[in-house]
């Protein structure tokens, strides 16, 4: 009896583990990580497919379920937290079913990843994402020239409404090390009305942060503002459709960590009214 068909079945399944792997070895040094939900307005009983993404100015790689690269996964609803299922590898990285009326927070924090960078791409990142003191400080040690090692996590965040008359509950606060909050529930917000958000590191208040949103039909259009002493922004979205608010916080790294820096990626996604 021949055994090619299985040889054939194994090495079909080691190609695509391998594939899976340099996906999420790619994913890791990318840029913007965001949640992608298969609808932001489910039905009532409907399952969303939760997709994670990775790229820039919405446009991203799918990140399939990986256990090892993930902290935490849950969805938080009227009756408390859950986790998110799915099977490891696939693409949504996981499920969530719309049993109850109201918002959805669907959270995503990831294991802490190493990359070492050289110092241009370094430099420019620190620009792009406002990091302004951690480029003072390189600065002030005669390090703009100098490679970065840095140590990274991810904290991403999705608001799903269930039933759209059910919009009296707000986003919550899931103790990520760095969070965006909406403090009003984007799916109630009339045009013309700004959107606040608070940005929370270590569940408190950070000011001075970058916070950028980006709307999927006009992405190069961006609202930026930085956090007030509160660490409040108030953003005037405007268009309707699928957000993404995003903010990046970077401390020196712990002695013995080996890395130089140690940075903080949060983001949130919605659908505005008006689309």
């Amino acid at each position: 009896m021949s055994h090619t068909p299985f040889l054939f079945q194994r090495a079909g399944l080691a190609l695509t583990t391998l594939a899976v792997m340099a996906i999420s070895a790619a994913s890791l040094a990318a840029h913007d990580m965001w949640i992608d939900p298969t609808t932001f307005l489910p039905a009532a009983g409907e399952i969303i497919g939760v997709r994670l993404r990775v790229g820039e100015n919405l446009l991203g790689d799918p990140i399939p379920r990986n256990p090892s690269l993930i902290q935490q996964f849950v969805v938080e609803d009227a009756e408390g937290r859950k986790p998110v299922v799915g099977r490891s590898g696939g693409d949504p990285a996981g499920f969530v079913r719309a049993s109850l009326p109201g918002l959805l927070v669907i959270g995503y924090r990831s294991n802490p990843a190493s990359v070492e960078l050289p110092a241009e791409k370094f430099n420019q990142y620190l620009k792009e994402e406002g990091l302004d003191a951690v480029e003072a400080l390189r600065a002030s040690r005669n390090q703009t020239g100098a490679a970065a090692r840095e140590v990274f996590s991810r904290c991403a965040k999705s608001l799903v409404l269930s039933a759209p008359g059910k919009t009296g509950q707000g986003d919550r606060a899931l103790g990520f090390p760095l969070e965006l909050v909406a403090e009003r529930n984007p799916y109630a917000l009339r045009t013309g009305e700004d959107l606040p958000v608070r940005l929370l590191y270590g569940s408190k208040p950070l000011p001075g942060a970058l916070v950028v949103a980006i709307n999927r039909a006009n992405p190069a259009r961006k609202v930026a503002a930085r956090t007030d002493a509160a660490g409040r922004v108030r953003l005037t979205l405007g268009a309707g459709g699928m957000w993404l608010i995003k903010a990046v916080h970077m401390v020196q790294a712990a002695a013995g960590s080996g890395a130089d820096w140690e940075s903080f990626w949060a983001s949130l996604t919605f659908e505005a009214p008006g689309a």
